[in-house]
């Protein structure tokens, strides 16, 4: 792995991105940070709401406003319009976060290499698939480089013909220290001392399947005490979850945006998961680091990324959710094994820095001239993007 050494500099850097109120967006704004620390110039594009919210000229880079669409539209050609007139200035690569951005970044022809980095998994059917996966069939196989931030994501960039296909996992931020005292968090909610406080938190979004998890809330107002469950995140499914909710009388309370997730993991005592697909997410690798005991889905990265350190359900199971949730209630001792396996898991993960460096050693080979090494990569072109595998 590259240790980011002033070899692996590169002069001027791209960052492509689409709609985003989470992950990637937090990921971008990661390697922007850390991109221009180490002198690159760094151009971040995308829709104006992602500036809004991650602030990206905070950490030095500049941007420009590409409003790429969430789904395929004649509005692509404004937005590889857009993306060509910030190209017009010569760059060293370009390096678009997710599929759609990853289409737009192709269709714009740039001069410099295109690396698209794959988050998620196409989960979609019907005519929206279809169209998905034809994006993804196409971007696979024209980008210089994919990087996929789990396994399966990689396998399947390679299984559709990507030319150079690396596994890069993307390393969550480190939340900072909570602000507020574990008693003060369960106070805001109600929450009794002796009453479990069970938090989710992520877009509210169908992949997410927060309908799982809300069914099985329902089942446990009959616990006694009776587990209070919250959820953090804004998105398209608050109506319908707000519905069954109501519908079933489960004691979950929708809590929209929230910028103190250290504050509500400090008062937890369990995190869930329930998503139909994960990469690496974010919320998982904040609970295991927080020492919060987590329940996930058995999909995707999330098996490969908390190892031991979680009890793991199949996808779309209310009954295994229930009892997984169940069984830690009852059983403190597993609890407390699990809060110490989470941070010993954590501390195996690529961090910030190490990602950046990453990085950064694959833009310096891309642009580094033919036959000549690059400092601190000894894989080329075909090893894995990370030296964590």
């Amino acid at each position: 792995m590259s240790t980011g050494t002033a070899d692996d500099r590169v002069g001027s850097v791209v960052l492509l991105i689409g709609s985003s109120t989470g992950g990637i967006g937090q990921h971008v704004l990661s390697l922007a940070r850390g991109l221009v620390a180490t002198g690159a110039s760094v151009t971040v594009c995308g829709p104006a709401a992602t500036e809004e919210q991650f602030r990206f000229t905070a950490v030095g880079a500049r941007f420009a406003s590409v409003e790429i669409p969430a789904n395929p539209t004649p509005a692509d050609a404004r937005a590889v319009a857009a993306l060509r007139r910030v190209l017009a200035d010569p760059v060293d690569v370009l390096h678009a976060h997710g599929l759609r951005a990853g289409l737009v970044a192709l269709l714009a022809r740039p001069a410099a290499p295109v690396v698209v980095t794959w988050h998620n998994a196409v989960l979609a059917t019907g005519l929206r698939g279809w169209v998905s996966r034809a994006v993804e069939r196409a971007v696979a196989r024209r980008a210089r480089v994919t990087l996929g931030a789990s396994a399966d994501l990689v396998e399947r960039a390679r299984a559709l013909g990507a030319r150079d296909a690396r596994l890069a996992p993307v390393a969550a931020p480190p939340l900072a220290p909570p602000r507020r005292r574990r008693e003060a968090v369960r106070a805001e909610f109600g929450v009794a001392p002796d009453q479990p406080l069970i938090l989710s938190v992520g877009r509210l979004h169908p992949q997410k399947r927060y309908d799982i998890l809300v069914d099985a809330a329902a089942g446990w107002r009959a616990l006694d005490p009776t587990p209070a469950v919250i959820i953090a995140g804004s998105g398209p499914s608050y109506l319908q979850l707000a519905a069954r909710i109501s519908a079933t009388r489960a004691p979950v309370t929708l809590l929209g945006h929230r910028t103190d997730v250290a504050d509500l993991l400090n008062g937890a005592d369990l995190a869930v998961v329930t998503s139909d697909w994960e990469a690496r997410q974010l919320f998982a690798q904040e609970a295991l680091r927080a020492g919060v005991p987590l329940v996930a889905t058995a999909v995707g990265g999330l098996p490969e990324l908390v190892g031991d350190a979680a009890v793991l359900v199949p996808p779309g199971d209310v009954t295994a959710v229930d009892q997984a949730v169940r069984e830690l209630l009852g059983d403190p001792d597993r609890r407390a094994e699990l809060a110490r396996r989470g941070p010993a898991q954590a501390a195996r993960w690529p961090t910030e820095a190490e990602t950046v460096a990453t990085v950064a050693s694959l833009y310096a080979e891309l642009t580094s001239p033919p036959g000549q090494p690059v400092s601190g990569d000894s894989t080329g072109g075909s090893g894995p993007a990370t030296g964590r595998g």
